[in-house]
């Protein structure tokens, strides 16, 4: 059984290759069902085949665990053909951002992720959560089996232990926090400005609280739902508006934040030009965290809009990282003894069907010499002479086998087997 993760984040892949890779929520389970079926060369998915994907903002990755039958390499390959097949994608334009983890830098991936030490932002506990939901999405489809299931329940259970024994997360900044800093570049203080929030999950609640602190003139939540707006904006004492109203309304906000799960842009180019007469070309900062993203992108070059990605966080959160290494250190050594720890339990997975193998054919043997013996017993043998040839029969039976391998082996393949075989009989030399 192979262990896999194939994946790009944000240090492999710009976020207009990210978006184009994305995987909906909506469309996770039926990705993890393609997966598996891919893995089984389009045939009936096996059981043991397994797949989960995790798919944010910042990385997609596809975790497996099957039996590919043509090694490492190949496993690797065919990975990467299945993203860029279902993304419709040309491989050779995906292939350079995929990084490729087999076996254990898969695990060690697996847990770096999930405790925050490949975030944007280091120590960052979002992930976590976007993890699990994954795991949840890929046990509904099918696509957790013994492996990954074990997997993620060890991830999560390492994330713990890094969260709760390391100050990983102590000097993070977060990306809502990086977003206030970074309008606050445009506008000397979010105070006296009117702020927008487009989207009502997660990373936008994260956004308003965050901005909300700063006292802004007013803040709005627009959302398609507009129930899910109001419960937000209320917390806020703000207002919420429909995301139908955003073409007549764009032009009252100076600051803009947009996080929705649309798989296209919300606000166009010419929904943003009438804004901005409508505005007398006062500046508007905008900060597009979705991907795929929410804003056009040809919208970023109007002279009076200043628009950036989550990828423009990444000077702002990555400050004080010097504060942070003492931890980073900390974890990783949590994180290496826990993969020995999984590791170990592979290999011990991997003896499994020789382990019922030997058994059944133990068993076999026993209950042959077995029927023998009462058989003997039937016509009136003395009970020594049974026992003695019961234990003389299944003792050639077991030997026959080691036997047999150590005479017609040569070379340094006799060699082991000679070394090897007072071992697992516990003889003496």
């Amino acid at each position: 059984m192979h262990l896999l993760t194939v994946g790009l984040n944000h240090t492999t892949a710009p976020v207009s290759l990210r978006e184009k890779v994305a995987f909906p929520a909506d469309q996770i389970g039926q990705a993890v069902m393609a997966a598996r079926a891919w893995f089984s060369g389009g045939n009936a998915v096996s059981m043991s085949d397994e797949a989960a994907i995790l798919s944010t903002c910042n990385r997609t990755e596809l975790y497996a665990a099957a039996n590919f039958e043509h090694g490492v390499d190949a496993s690797i390959d065919s990975t990467a053909h299945f993203l860029a097949h279902y993304h419709q994608l040309p491989y050779a334009d995906l292939r350079p951002h995929l990084y490729t983890l087999p076996q254990d830098n898969a695990v060690r991936h697996a847990f770096r992720v999930a405790s925050g030490l490949d975030s944007m932002v280091l120590g960052e506990a979002q992930i976590l959560g976007q993890m699990k939901d994954a795991v949840r999405h890929a046990e509904a489809a099918g696509g957790l089996g013994t492996y990954l299931h074990q997997l993620f329940q060890r991830t999560f259970a390492v994330a713990k232990e890094v969260r709760s024994t390391t100050e990983i997360g102590a000097h993070s900044v977060s990306m809502a926090a990086a977003a206030v800093r970074m309008s606050e570049r445009i506008f000397d203080t979010v105070a006296g400005q009117h702020v927008l929030f487009i989207g009502a999950g997660e990373m936008i609640e994260l956004c308003a609280t965050h901005f909300a602190a700063q006292n802004p003139k007013s803040l709005t939540v627009a959302n398609r739902t507009l129930e899910r707006a109001e419960l937000l904006a209320h917390r806020f004492n703000g207002q919420a508006i429909r995301l139908a109203d955003l073409p007549t309304q764009l032009g009252r906000f100076d600051i803009i934040v947009s996080c929705t799960a649309s798989s296209l842009p919300i606000i166009g180019l010419g929904m943003v030009e009438r804004a901005v007469k409508a505005r007398r070309h006062k500046p508007m900062f905008m900060l597009d965290l979705a991907v795929p993203r929410d804003i056009e992108t040809e919208i970023g070059r109007l002279d009076d809009i200043f628009l950036y990605t989550v990828d423009d966080l990444g000077s702002i959160v990555q400050t004080g990282m010097e504060n942070r290494q003492a931890a980073v250190a900390q974890a990783e050594a949590i994180i290496e003894t826990r993969v020995q720890s999984f590791m170990h339990w592979v290999d011990n997975r991997a003896v499994v069907p020789l382990i019922q193998d030997l058994q059944e054919s133990s068993e076999a043997m026993r209950r042959l010499e077995l029927e023998r013996a009462r058989k003997m017993l039937a016509k009136g043998e003395d009970i020594e002479v049974v026992l003695e040839a019961l234990s003389k029969g299944l003792t050639a039976k077991f030997m026959h086998g080691p036997q047999q391998a150590l005479h017609n082996a040569q070379g340094d393949e006799r060699a082991r087997l000679a070394a090897l075989l007072p071992q697992l009989f516990r003889t003496k030399r």
